[in-house]
C-alpha cells in the first residue's frame, strides 16, 4: 500500500488527472486547479515525500525511482489504470520520469517549468553539492529565514509581488525543514537519473509550459523538443518560473486545451 498522502476529488468514472507539486509545495497548491477541472476529471493531488502530510521513515523512498513506484502503487490501490499527469518543477521531473518508465499507465503529460535532469556528470556533481548546501541550510536555519532567501532567488523574482504571495508563504511554513532537506538530497535535480537520453522514446503527448521571463526553462524546453519533435511548447507571456501561480487563468486555459485535444 502506498504511503503517499493524497486527496481525491470528483467522480471515479471520469478521466483521472494527477497533480504533482514542486519543491516546498503540497496538495493545497492545486486547489484552484481542482475547482476548475473537477467537473470533467477525477482529480488526484499528491503530497510528495517530505512535503505536506507525506512522511516516510526510509530515506531511500525519497529518491525518484522509489517515489515513482509509490505513485504507481497508489494508482493500483485506487484501481486507476491510466491517468493524465500535470507536474510543476520537481513534480514535472517526476511526471517525466513516470512517462518514461511507466508509459502504459499515462495518457498525456503537462510539464510546467520542468527538466529531464542533468546530462553532464560534472554538472550533476555540482548540482548535488549545491543541493547539499541548501539541505544543510534547512537543517540549521529557521524555516522562515530559509524561505525568504529562497524566494529572493532570481528564479522567483515575480512571486513576491503577487497578491497571494503571503498566503503561499504561510503554507510553506507548514513543512518540516528536515524532511525538505531529505527531499533535496534524494530527489534534487543533481540526484535524479538523467532522462535526456530517453526523451526520444516518449510516445505520449507532452506539453512543455515555460514562462516568458524564465529564460533557463524556455531554453530547456527547446532543447527537449530537439530530442523529441512531438513535444509541444507553449511560452506564457509575462510569467517567470511559477506559471500556475502567476497567471492562473492562462495556465488553466493551456492545460485544458491540451487535455481536450
Amino acid at each position: 500500500m502506498s504511503d503517499l498522502h493524497y486527496q481525491l476529488d470528483g467522480s471515479p468514472g471520469k478521466p483521472l488527472l494527477v497533480f504533482l507539486h514542486g519543491f516546498l509545495g503540497s496538495v493545497d497548491d492545486w486547489n484552484f486547479a481542482v475547482d476548475h477541472f473537477v467537473s470533467d476529471y477525477c482529480c488526484l493531488r499528491i503530497d510528495l515525500p517530505g512535503h505536506g502530510q507525506t512522511r516516510l521513515a526510509d530515506p531511500a523512498q525519497y529518491a525518484m525511482p522509489s517515489t515513482a513506484r509509490l505513485l504507481i502503487e497508489l494508482l493500483d490501490k485506487l484501481k486507476m489504470s491510466q491517468a493524465h499527469l500535470l507536474g510543476y518543477s520537481m513534480g514535472g521531473r517526476l511526471a517525466l520520469y513516470l512517462g518514461v518508465h511507466y508509459p502504459d499507465r499515462f495518457l498525456k503529460i503537462i510539464l510546467e517549468s520542468a527538466s529531464p535532469g542533468l546530462e553532464d556528470s560534472r554538472e550533476q556533481k555540482q548540482r548535488q553539492e549545491q543541493d547539499e548546501r541548501l539541505a544543510q541550510a534547512l537543517e540549521k536555519k529557521e524555516l522562515e529565514q530559509f524561505l525568504r532567501e529562497w524566494y529572493n532567488l532570481p528564479l522567483f523574482q515575480n512571486l513576491s509581488l503577487h497578491p497571494s504571495f503571503r498566503e503561499m508563504f504561510q503554507r510553506r511554513l507548514q513543512n518540516d525543514p528536515l524532511d525538505l532537506a531529505r527531499s533535496l538530497r534524494q530527489m534534487g535535480t543533481g540526484s535524479q537519473p538523467s532522462l535526456w537520453s530517453r526523451l526520444s522514446e516518449v510516445q505520449l503527448p507532452v506539453l512543455l509550459l515555460a514562462g516568458e521571463k524564465d529564460q533557463k526553462f524556455r531554453d530547456l524546453a527547446i532543447q527537449m523538443q530537439e530530442r523529441n519533435s512531438q513535444f509541444r511548447i507553449s511560452v506564457v507571456e509575462s510569467c517567470g518560473h511559477t506559471i500556475h501561480f502567476e497567471n492562473e487563468k492562462r495556465f488553466l486555459q493551456e492545460a485544458a486545451e491540451f487535455l481536450m485535444v
